[in-house]
């Protein structure tokens, strides 16, 4: 029987614009399918959490204009259980505007937040220790991150560095490092001290709600009214407050400065499925380390590419190394694959001199 008071929110409301040009505005990576199994993203995320977690007890929180996209996806899920954000205004306000509408609904609740593109090979390990974490913070007031045992020095991840021992699985988290350079991220890795965030967070509601009041005194200013949550008034409320909440993540906000913040240790296939990049480690290969994800590709004297388009067409390289080839709609992108961090700079110029179109 799945406990009543564990609860899971799947934050699904970016643009995925490093995925550009297949994640769109209109129909981000979140709803896309890879992989090809039939179910994107979000749903994957839904199915895998929902193996431990009541599907009432399941919300989704993202931005407006993703309302019908969600209700196509996952219909098994009520209005009351899509949160939907007037505005972007990163992680925090997106948790604690999920934090009080579920003490709403249980004041005994524990939650766990996820985001909706992360991929995971070995699920039993990882639900595992989903339900051990869930444990862990219903009876303390601690706030608790999955920490992944790093394979190489990847300068894409946030590191944690852990500290005292609690017992099994769990420590006591020491410090946070955003993004590192390379020759850190190496001497993270080689320490055997760090690990990456994995951007998975256990609490009970009480605990999240008081660090937020304590750490983020302006944003629960914005949201910190018992009387609208849970009643007709909710939504008038969000849609008049929660643009005005500032713009801060749920790590620089609470996590990089609470002092309850412990990890627990896991290995269980997690990646985050932010980059091409990262697309391309977890993709089948060919003997020239080319990858090629949808639509046909004949490739001559290249090596380390990602190709992606849309089925039905076809795609013929010559001489290339290490590129991405990606082409939806009305976009080709063609750029070297290491080099994706300038995506972000390519959409930003794309939408400053051609419109909203190619975006």
């Amino acid at each position: 029987m799945l406990n009543k008071d564990n609860y899971c929110v799947i934050m699904g409301g970016g643009i995925g614009s490093r995925f550009w040009p297949f994640s769109r505005k209109t129909l981000p990576k979140q709803f896309l399918d890879f992989f090809g199994t039939g179910r994107s993203l979000l749903q994957q995320t839904f199915d895998r959490f929902n193996k431990i977690i009541p599907t009432e007890n399941i919300l989704i929180v993202t931005n407006a204009i993703y309302a019908d996209l969600v209700k196509e996806q996952l219909p098994e899920l009520k209005d009351d259980q899509i949160l939907l954000e007037p505005a972007r205004r990163n992680t925090a306000p997106c948790i604690a505007w999920a934090s009080y509408h579920i003490r709403a609904l249980n004041p005994n609740a524990n939650v766990v937040v996820a985001p909706s593109d992360h991929l995971i090979l070995k699920e039993s390990e990882f639900l595992e220790a989903i339900t051990n974490g869930l444990s862990f913070v219903a009876h303390s007031d601690k706030l608790l991150t999955l920490g992944i045992k790093p394979n190489r020095p990847e300068t894409g991840y946030g590191y944690i560095q852990i500290d005292e021992h609690m017992g099994d699985a769990f420590y006591k988290v020491k410090t946070f490092t955003e993004k590192p350079e390379l020759e850190l991220a190496k001497v993270f890795v080689e320490s055997g001290e760090f690990y990456w965030n994995s951007g998975l967070f256990m609490w009970n509601v009480n605990s999240i709600i008081k660090a937020g009041e304590n750490l983020l005194p302006e944003l629960a200013s914005k949201l910190a009214d018992e009387r609208v949550y849970g009643t007709s008034q909710e939504k008038a409320f969000i849609e008049e407050r929660f643009p005005t909440c500032p713009n801060v993540s749920i790590d620089f906000g609470i996590m990089e400065k609470a002092e309850n913040v412990y990890v627990a240790l896991g290995d269980f296939g997690w990646s985050d499925l932010g980059t091409w990049s990262s697309l391309y480690e977890l993709s089948d290969k060919d003997e020239d380390n080319n990858v090629t994800l949808k639509g046909t590709s004949l490739l001559y004297n290249s090596k380390n590419n990602i190709v992606a388009m849309p089925e039905g067409k076809l795609a013929v390289v010559e001489g290339l190394d290490g590129y991405l080839i990606a082409e939806s709609d009305n976009v080709l992108l063609i750029c070297p694959k290491d080099e994706e961090h300038t995506i972000r700079k390519y959409v930003n110029d794309t939408q400053i001199k051609l419109g909203e179109d190619f975006i």
